[in-house]
């Protein structure tokens, strides 16, 4: 065997030890906090425990491991970790903009309008959501559900406050989005942040709610969900995506992320694309 077959073995193996103690790790995480990531994409998995490790100082998996389950504390920060917190106001204003356009005038033809954000994560996407509808005339009738499993998560997003020095991106994508005022009419400065009205903040519930193992709780219009089955499985996505089938009215619609498709889906024929670019899809 050559130096660099006999590395590569090596590294092979070291990796496999990894993805074990991984797997163990995330056994233990669903048996000890009922929280499962047991389906989450491995490669991404990796990534972020790894750089958990280094955050807790801890050599091996198996480290992390052991204070994840015998501290709390330290499964609370993971959380940070396990689950992807990128979000933005009016994110890919394209999509916003189809919603408008396409989406919301068939929405404007039902008495009551129910709208899940599933995955919602800081709640960008919940108060962008709030904002359109109160400029189409909608959010009066409409109760927007934000939910994810990160608590932390959902304190900011219910809280509505903002970093002042993202606002400039905030307000060049609501513009880009169709945006009919200023974004300015919808929040108050405040010291370095920004607060959002709390009149949006009366069209909201947010909760605790996990893709991988609760159920549907409501018959929606639609369901926004971007940019987070891109971090499951194949068996995982699945599972989402009839769970937003089960949940959404006869021919209500679903948003994906732009790298998200329901193309090799088993949910791939419940659904057709209006406006393919954009993922955004309408259930049969």
């Amino acid at each position: 065997m050559t130096t660099d077959a006999f590395l590569d073995v090596q590294a092979d193996n070291g990796r496999l030890d990894v993805d074990i103690e991984l797997r163990l790790l995330l056994e233990g995480v669903f048996l000890k906090y009922q929280h499962d990531f047991r389906h989450y994409a491995v490669a991404s998995l990796r990534r972020r425990v790894t750089q958990a490790m280094e955050m807790f100082g801890c050599a091996t998996v198996s480290q992390l491991q052991d204070r994840v389950l015998h501290e709390p504390e330290v499964f609370a920060q993971m959380l940070q970790y396990f689950t992807v917190q990128l979000s933005d106001m009016f994110r890919d204003p394209a999509y916003f903009r189809a919603l408008r356009e396409q989406v919301l005038p068939v929405l404007r033809t039902y008495p009551s309008i129910k709208v899940w954000v599933a995955g919602c994560s800081s709640g960008e996407e919940v108060w962008s959501l709030a904002i359109m509808l109160a400029e189409e005339g909608l959010l009066d009738r409409t109760l927007i559900y934000a939910t994810d499993i990160n608590p932390k998560a959902l304190r900011i997003a219910e809280g509505g406050i903002y970093s002042g020095e993202r606002v400039a991106g905030f307000s060049a994508n609501y513009l880009a989005a169709g945006g009919v005022r200023s974004l300015s009419d919808y929040y108050t400065a405040a010291y370095e942040n920004v607060v959002f009205d709390r009149s949006l903040r009366q069209h909201m519930v947010f909760a605790d709610h996990s893709l991988a193992t609760d159920s549907v709780f409501s018959e929606v219009h639609l369901v926004s969900c971007r940019n987070v089955l891109i971090y499951f499985n194949r068996a995982l996505q699945d599972r989402a995506l009839q769970l937003f089938r089960d949940s959404l009215v006869h021919r209500g619609f679903l948003g994906l992320g732009t790298r998200e498709t329901l193309r090799f889906s088993c949910l791939a024929d419940s659904f057709h694309e209006i406006a393919p670019p954009l993922r955004v899809y309408q259930r049969g």
